[in-house]
């Protein structure tokens, strides 16, 4: 098991640590500020420092409850035991964080508002760019267009976004916790379960990265729309 420093300090950027196993997939650490992929989320890549030489971390995974760092060539300098520091690339993170903050607002304009007529299925982030998936019968580039408006009016009101953990049973008294099936299904099977609150306007269970406030997101901007069938469509948009 790996201490996930990342759940309650988006914000670290490096950290002392212990190698606990080198294997075929990757090195595990004891505790670590990478995030690995998922929910959309790409993994963090950074640097593993022992004795002052810099080993890359290309990506990273989870597990269970480990989480893997992986090289792109494996070294055989790294084994078990070492003391090492890991770093992880700062720039490349902060921007999952804007924009993973970005489409939990967008969620939360679409549930917020009964004119829309539907919800998020998926999302992808990118370093420059995220998707978010509708399934909305009547959703049209303008419409679209509007839902990031209405997004933009809450950033400019600087709400903060905060991290908070509640029991199983009270994740399952919150309605609209998890906003799908699969959601559903795995805050029931949890014991805590986490949840990343914007101020007065959203709550979700969720094991990603954000900001503190709505004010770091900047501003979102419509890219383009696909038609993924007959009520789904997906909604490229970028961040100013």
């Amino acid at each position: 098991m790996t201490d996930k420093k990342y759940l309650d300090d988006s914000y670290l950027k490096e950290l002392n640590s212990v190698i606990t196993e080198v294997n075929e997939n990757g090195i595990i650490l004891e505790s670590t500020v990478f995030y690995p992929r998922g929910g959309g989320q790409p993994g963090d890549s950074g640097f593993i420092l022992k004795n002052g030489k810099m080993f890359k971390i290309s990506d990273t995974t989870k597990d269970g409850d480990a989480v893997i760092h992986h090289q792109e060539s494996p070294d055989p300098e790294l084994s078990a035991g070492d003391t090492i520091k890991c770093q992880i690339d700062w720039d490349k993170r902060y921007a999952h964080m804007r924009y993973h903050t970005a489409i939990h607002l967008i969620d939360a304009v679409v549930n917020l508002n009964p004119g829309y007529r539907g919800l998020i299925t998926g999302s992808q982030i990118y370093e420059d760019r995220s998707r978010v998936d509708f399934s909305m019968e009547d959703l049209s580039a303008d419409l679209a267009i509007s839902i990031l408006d209405r997004a933009n009016e809450e950033i400019e009101k600087g709400r903060n976004v905060e991290v908070r953990y509640f029991s199983r049973d009270e994740a399952l008294s919150i309605p609209n916790l998890a906003r799908t099936k699969p959601g559903r299904e795995l805050i029931s099977s949890l014991e805590t379960v986490r949840v990343v609150e914007i101020t007065g306007l959203d709550m979700q269970a969720d094991g990603g990265t954000h900001v503190k406030n709505l004010s770091e997101v900047g501003k979102l901007k419509f890219a383009k729309m696909e038609n993924k069938g007959k009520n789904n469509k997906r909604v490229y948009f970028t961040l100013e």
